[in-house]
């Protein structure tokens, strides 16, 4: 298969049916501090097309505002059961907002009650606070819809390389590397 794409989309999927894992969708995203050293955490992976993989966050958390500062992302994806890593590294681009009234949609209550109770990253004085502040929302919204904040949507991080490792028992790792140039999509083989 020589659109890593498409490849991903296959792995993806066969990784998300045999998954053991509760967060079936997660995928570490790393991003560049202020202080220029690499940041990751775990995030759900909405959508793979052909612009790239998309996450949603608060635009005004850690990772939106290092973002904000230096768009270069990385991805990593270990599906430990299936044998395969792949690892992805290009920018990050802002979602539309039709595209992240959808993803808001598409989210159960609590976290959307989550998102809107909270300022993803900022202190707390302590978990009382955070009891509390859930309570107050949850009560707000009780009987209605909760609309999407302002400062809620997402990225699509337009990959300029993607790497897939099949792993073996032998040790010979399969390392296929794409990276994208001019003409499209280069593939590569990786020592293991």
């Amino acid at each position: 298969m020589n659109n890593p794409i498409d490849k991903f989309k296959t792995w993806w999927q066969e990784a998300l049916a045999e998954s053991p894992l509760q967060q079936k969708s997660a995928v570490c995203v790393s991003t560049i501090d202020e202080q220029g050293f690499p940041t990751g955490r775990f995030v759900d992976l909405k959508s793979v097309g052909e612009n790239g993989f998309v996450f949603c966050t608060c635009f005004d958390s850690a990772k939106g505002r290092q973002i904000e500062r230096n768009a270069k992302t990385a991805i990593t994806a270990w599906w430990d059961h299936s044998g395969y890593q792949v690892r992805i590294v290009g920018t990050s681009e802002l979602i539309t907002a039709g595209e992240a009234d959808q993803f808001w949609a598409a989210r159960n209550k609590s976290a959307q009650l989550t998102t809107t109770a909270f300022e993803q990253s900022e202190p707390t004085a302590s978990e009382a606070e955070l009891a509390a502040r859930l309570e107050d929302a949850s009560a707000k919204f009780a009987e209605q819809d909760i609309p999407r904040p302002d400062n809620w949507g997402g990225y699509c991080v337009k990959p300029i390389s993607i790497e897939f490792l099949t792993f073996r028992e032998s040790r010979l790792h399969l390392r296929e590397l794409f990276v994208y140039k001019e003409n499209g999509w280069v593939k590569q083989l990786l020592q293991p």
